[in-house]
């Protein structure tokens, strides 16, 4: 497992693309967080918080974590080299726990440098005493169980195609579909009532908590739970292509 997942930050970071794609979404986070005048703006929030950068940065990921794993299985596939791979003594579990902690391991990369946020934060506040450090840090530890969901359904999603596009798309839709789709239906006004139920089993609903600075097992248990669900997919492909 050691060698699949050093492997996987390896082809990472020694292809510009790796590079490119932790840019985009630090400069995404700047530009929406301290420049531009949007619902996601600080200064425009008159509040000293970083509850609308965990916010951001849950949509962001969306698309960030999908495009960090489009290539971990889909490659493989293309190139045949996943065929070697089945030769080698290594199970599929640990082709695919190399695969996923590569891919999570990746997205806290480039979670690391938005820590600067707190020190900017403490620097604008009129009193950095009432900053909610405790609160922050329990909303990274929210985002960074979502980049582990997000992390295992990419890594599910590359291993359905050998095009890396086509998986980048695939993990984008479920991303976006179990982080707010239960979210939206539990909205609508169905009957002249509203289907509150469905939001328990959306990702958007459990890291709301986080977000506010609440820790709940159960919150904690559905992320974790979702994460190993997809690997387990991940996991029934991979067979399905040794036989």
């Amino acid at each position: 497992m050691k060698a699949i997942f050093y492997k996987e930050l390896q082809s990472f970071f020694t292809n510009p693309l790796g590079y490119i794609i932790i840019g985009v979404f630090l400069l995404l986070n700047a530009l929406f967080l301290w420049w531009i005048n949007n619902d996601f703006n600080i200064f425009q929030s008159g509040y000293a918080q970083l509850v609308l950068f965990f916010e951001l940065a849950a949509w962001l990921f969306v698309l960030i974590v999908p495009a960090i794993g489009m290539k971990s299985i889909s490659e493989e596939i293309r190139r045949g080299t996943i065929e070697l791979i089945f030769t080698q003594p290594i199970s599929t579990w640990q082709f695919i726990l190399g695969k996923f902690l590569g891919t999570w391991l990746v997205g806290i990369f480039a979670l690391i440098p938005s820590l600067f946020y707190v020190f900017s934060l403490s620097q604008i506040a009129e009193n950095a005493d009432l900053i909610d450090y405790g609160a922050i840090a329990t909303a990274y530890l929210g985002l960074v169980l979502l980049l582990s969901c997000y992390s295992s359904i990419a890594v599910f999603a590359s291993s359905l195609s050998n095009n890396q596009i086509i998986s980048f798309l695939i993990g984008v839709v479920i991303c976006v579909f179990f982080f707010y789709a239960f979210h939206g239906i539990s909205n609508w006004n169905l009957f002249g009532s509203t289907i509150y139920s469905l939001d328990y089993v959306s990702l958007h609903y459990h890291y709301a908590s986080f977000s506010r600075g609440v820790i709940d097992s159960r919150n904690v248990t559905f992320m974790l739970s979702l994460t190993v669900l997809f690997l387990f997919f991940t996991h029934y492909k991979i067979e399905k292509l040794k036989n």
